[in-house]
């Protein structure tokens, strides 16, 4: 299949341009349920009167349903684009930037979505349905799976779907730390508790802040309850986590000028867990929060992180070279500038 496609970029370099719209149509009207015209034509850019050429066609192929509501896919259009996944990566040309980065940080893994999250709801929709699927193709029936909170991943909890004839009665969801006192559906707690429910599994919450000072985390510490929780997060053996941007994570916590001038000081581009990472991937600064520690990541069996779009791209490249990764699930915007810092780090070292 390869080498036909490969075939076809060469002599109808039209026609791959031409599935390509139209494979990226069906699938962001399969993401949606159900949309409207007007909205899908905003989100690629497209005009109506093009858009409406191209969705009369899927339509008179029994692709889409168009009703008074919007446009759904069809069961013809779902099997179709299952047909299509095996060759959409070489489609997009995003295999071969998948194994640049898993070959070069020695991951098992790279998933790379077409398109940016930041500027299409679409694509982070995307970014979540891949990641829920790589979460599932490593969950053990009795595991324990420890989450961070954030968008992206409230985003891979509602698409979690396992197959019927898998069990995860045994299996926990436990947040990976306290809460950022933000929005509930974006908060670890929740984040878990959708995740085993989706899956039919148990969880556990953690109820305490994410930011404590020294008092505050050494009465923690004491607690029963609280350190059964913590040891049981400690001993997850997946974790599941977000990236941020080291800045947007001050403004979230809150965090006075002083520190947050510290922080920049200190060069952080990237944080997850409570950590601070500068661009080589070292921890540059700590925040005291109850939950995972280092040490915890860094024997932790699976690892997987999830995150998209242009402007995380340095912060993402820090935490692969933190080196702790097993998974990365990202979009193409991302991933092409981490693509480029590889490339930047060849030239130099040559």
């Amino acid at each position: 299949m390869r080498n036909l496609l490969d075939i076809q970029k060469q002599l109808l370099p039209d026609l791959m341009e031409t599935l390509k719209r139209r494979y990226t149509i069906l699938h962001q009207i399969m993401l949606s349920d159900i949309i409207g015209r007007r909205t899908l034509a905003a989100s690629l850019d497209m005009t109506e009167r093009v858009l409406r050429a191209e969705t009369d066609l899927l339509k008179s192929q029994g692709l889409i349903e168009i009703e008074s509501v919007g446009m759904r896919i069809s069961a013809a259009g779902r099997r179709l684009l299952d047909l299509l996944e095996p060759v959409v990566k070489s489609l997009f040309g995003l295999d071969e930037l998948e194994e640049k980065i898993r070959a070069t940080y020695g991951l098992d893994k790279v998933i790379v979505v077409p398109g940016d999250c930041e500027s299409s709801p679409f694509t982070k929709r995307e970014l979540g349905r891949a990641g829920a699927k790589a979460l599932l193709s490593i969950l053990r029936a009795d595991d324990t799976v420890a989450v961070t909170g954030g968008s992206t991943l409230a985003d891979m909890a509602d698409q979690l779907a396992p197959p019927l004839s898998l069990s995860y009665k045994n299996a926990w969801f436990v947040p990976a730390r306290g809460g950022l006192g933000e929005s509930m559906e974006i908060q670890a707690n929740t984040i878990a508790s959708t995740m085993a429910k989706r899956v039919g599994a148990n969880y556990r919450l953690l109820h305490v802040p994410d930011l404590l000072s020294g008092d505050a985390y050494q009465s923690l510490a004491l607690d029963s309850n609280i350190g059964e929780i913590v040891q049981t997060i400690r001993s997850s053996r997946i974790i599941v986590h977000g990236i941020g941007d080291a800045i947007e994570m001050t403004r979230r916590r809150k965090l006075d000028e002083a520190t947050v001038s510290e922080i920049q000081g200190e060069g952080a581009v990237a944080e997850s867990f409570g950590y601070y990472f500068n661009e080589e991937g070292q921890v540059v600064h700590t925040m005291l929060t109850m939950g995972l520690r280092l040490e915890d990541i860094i024997r932790t069996e699976k690892v997987i992180g999830i995150a998209g779009g242009k402007p995380k791209a340095k912060a993402i490249h820090a935490m692969l070279r933190f080196g702790q990764e097993n998974i990365l699930v990202t979009d193409e915007a991302a991933a092409v500038e981490i693509g480029k810092e590889i490339d930047n780090q060849l030239q130099l070292s040559s």
